[in-house]
């Protein structure tokens, strides 16, 4: 029996039903942490179109520039004719909605709470691409990546609080994020693992109450960078173990593609440098 060559598929953050080719080829990718994911899998030659930020991760020599992570070219995607066309939940949903009422070929993955849905999104992925096999080969890598992380880990486990600022609105990492796993799999205890939130406002007074051992700051360096100085100075945080994560792949805490697992053994390292863990060491 041949293969069909469309599906119509449910997507759900949209609400709505979308027809795709079975094996899509003209793939516009909108989210960096998918497009790593497509180019591990063996399925670059299959990706058309990406964003600005795509390139930070792979070689995406060759494929037209849609768009950054709100703004997109309509005319672009015209003239790679996509036949699929990836974004993902949160604030991405508005794009989403209005390609997908033009009648685009618009699919939406959600945005990953967990370390496991991010494994999820690339079976979604996988299933997308009509490429399932490609999907768990790399899911269990991860699996076994992270596995290998966790014995790592040193018994002695410093507090960490993650401070992140997305241009001008700092966040601190709660428990439903998958930046809470992130820092779990590097050998750290998120001090703000309990809160049912993934994005907490700022609260520099609980963040002296609970007293980690070390703090992660993300500030993206190249479009809304930090004065990391002045940020010290004005918390009176000078000798504060501080760990700088930025757009670099591999120190990225944000980012949800499989390079995340470099991001973590470079957390890692960084956690080892801790109060705590030098003076464990002694």
């Amino acid at each position: 029996m041949s293969a069909p060559a469309t599906r119509t598929l449910r997507c759900e953050p949209l609400d709505t039903l979308v027809t795709l080719p079975a094996r899509p080829r003209r793939v516009a990718c909108l989210c960096s942490g998918w497009t790593e994911a497509l180019w591990e899998m063996g399925l670059s030659g299959r990706v058309a179109g990406v964003s600005k930020y795509c390139s930070r991760y792979v070689d995406t020599a060759g494929r037209a520039v849609v768009g950054d992570y709100l703004r997109i070219d309509e005319a672009v995607l015209d003239a790679i004719d996509a036949d699929l066309i990836l974004l993902t939940g949160g604030v991405q949903l508005g794009v989403a909605r209005r390609l997908a009422k033009a009648g685009r070929p618009v699919y939406v993955l959600p945005l990953p709470d967990s370390f496991a849905g991010i494994l999820e999104n690339i079976r979604r992925l996988g299933a997308l691409m009509g490429e399932m096999r490609a999907a768990h080969t790399l899911t269990a890598r991860l699996e076994t990546e992270a596995a290998a992380l966790r014995a790592a880990a040193p018994k002695r486990r410093p507090r960490v609080c993650a401070e992140l600022w997305f241009g001008r609105h700092p966040r601190i990492a709660g428990g439903l994020t998958f930046i809470h796993d992130l820092i779990d799999l590097a050998g750290g205890e998120n001090i703000f693992a309990d809160q049912p939130e993934g994005y907490l406002k700022l609260d520099v007074a609980a963040i002296e109450t609970a007293r980690p051992d070390s703090i992660i700051l993300f500030h993206e360096e190249d479009d809304h960078p930090l004065n990391v100085p002045a940020w010290r100075a004005e918390r009176g945080w000078e000798d504060r173990h501080v760990i700088e994560s930025g757009i670099t792949p591999g120190q990225n805490l944000i980012h949800d593609g499989p390079s995340m697992l470099d991001t973590a053994r470079w957390l890692q390292s960084s956690l080892r440098q801790s109060p705590m863990a030098t003076k464990d060491a002694k």
